[in-house]
């Protein structure tokens, strides 16, 4: 499928969208979005594909936000409100991708870059990335789940601070908060992101969706139910092949040969 905001590049496992909009250092527009949408139809739908790394070209952005020379145009109310909820269900689907997430943060993650990058599994940094959600300097607010997932995530003072003030964080500082996994060099950004991609390939991948859903869906409900939904999840596995290959495996001292069923 040909792309004009985005390619994928898959190896072995690995399926790796690149945004690729250089003169406007990545800035995603809804075009973007559905393009991002199109390569998860196609990645999901390709049982050797394992792992999803979402990241920007080149060495300045991971996605800098929304593309402001549309955003400026005089859209409305109405207008808003009808295109926007489409990007958000986007974004949920990353976060609820049935396959694992990396976020491989090669540069600036402003505004939308940030969203989505809340929306990954994990997320792997370049000591040069910045991240934020500037766009209350704009006369706007975030609205791909900003303002519900960074609460989620960094605890709501911090988040408060961040979206209200519209200050940019350092790489160490979203580390500190817990808004990235992992900080390395940039010059390692690769091979981080190669060592954890390997490692979750090589996982059960019916057991990674279960404690994907388990995850993203327990902790939005009170503890009783966030059980029952573990214990639904982990029965789930119990049926499958992939569970009785990895205790065989387990028993005869060797690795496991997950094959996802």
């Amino acid at each position: 499928m040909a792309f004009t905001d985005i390619h994928i590049v898959k190896n072995g496992a690995v399926a790796v969208i690149t945004v690729d909009r250089p003169k406007v250092l990545n800035a995603i527009r809804y075009a973007t979005m559905l393009e991002i949408n199109q390569a998860l139809d196609e990645i999901e739908n390709d049982p050797a594909l394992r792992v999803v790394v979402i990241t920007g070209a080149g060495d300045r952005a991971f996605i800098s936000g929304g593309d402001i020379s549309i955003m400026a145009r005089d859209e409305g109310y109405i207008e808003t409100l009808t295109e926007v909820p489409k990007g958000q269900a986007i974004c949920s689907r990353i976060e609820e991708f049935p396959k694992p997430v990396v976020a491989r943060i090669n540069g600036a993650a402003l505004g939308g870059g940030t969203e989505i990058a809340l929306c990954c599994d994990i997320r792997i940094a370049a000591d040069t990335a910045v991240m934020g959600l500037p766009e209350i300097k704009l006369g706007i607010i975030p609205g791909y789940g900003g303002t519900q997932r960074l609460p989620r995530l960094v605890g709501l003072g911090k988040a408060k601070e961040l979206v209200l003030t519209g200050d940019t964080i350092r790489a160490d500082e979203a580390l500190r908060i817990g808004l990235v996994n992992q900080v390395v060099a940039a010059g390692e950004l690769d091979a981080a992101v190669d060592r954890l991609t390997q490692k979750l390939g090589a996982r059960g991948p019916v057991a990674l969706h279960m404690a994907k859903v388990a995850m993203n869906t327990g902790p939005q409900a009170d503890l009783k139910t966030g059980l029952d939904i573990e214990a639904r999840c982990f029965s789930l596995c119990f049926g499958t092949a992939d569970r009785r290959e990895g205790m065989n495996a387990f028993m005869e001292k060797r690795p496991a040969k997950f094959q996802g069923h």
